[in-house]
């Protein structure tokens, strides 16, 4: 299993930014996605998550502001980041969780980093 996440870049405050994270293997329908972050000197947070059948739980400080969707089709989830904030910026990873299959089953993507700065 691999998890490729894009999308990151640099923004300035209030703008907008997309990103995907595309997973191999044939678990992605069954699992729960979630987007976690990391800025410098912090711990990884939990940014989103969605449940194979589409429930979806937000941080408290980027709901309304982000939406995570996922295509199973094309093995794809997604987050829209929308108003983004100078404390937005973290390297964001992408986490696939089928622990409930198999306790081994939790796989992270390599990290995409997002900067917003004006």
């Amino acid at each position: 299993v691999q998890l490729q996440a894009s999308g990151g870049g640099l923004v300035q405050p209030g703008e907008s930014l997309k990103l995907s994270c595309a997973v191999s293997g044939s678990i992605f329908s069954i699992s729960t996605m979630g987007w976690y972050r990391q800025a410098p000197g912090k711990q990884r947070e939990l940014v989103a998550r969605i449940t194979s059948g589409g429930s979806t739980n937000y941080a408290d400080s980027v709901r309304g502001r982000f939406t995570i969707s996922r295509n199973n089709a094309e093995n794809t989830v997604y987050l829209q980041m929308n108003s983004l904030k100078p404390e937005d910026t973290a390297v964001y990873f992408c986490n696939m969780d089928a622990r409930f299959v198999n306790p081994l089953y939790n796989y992270w993507g390599q990290g995409t980093q997002v900067t917003v700065s004006s």
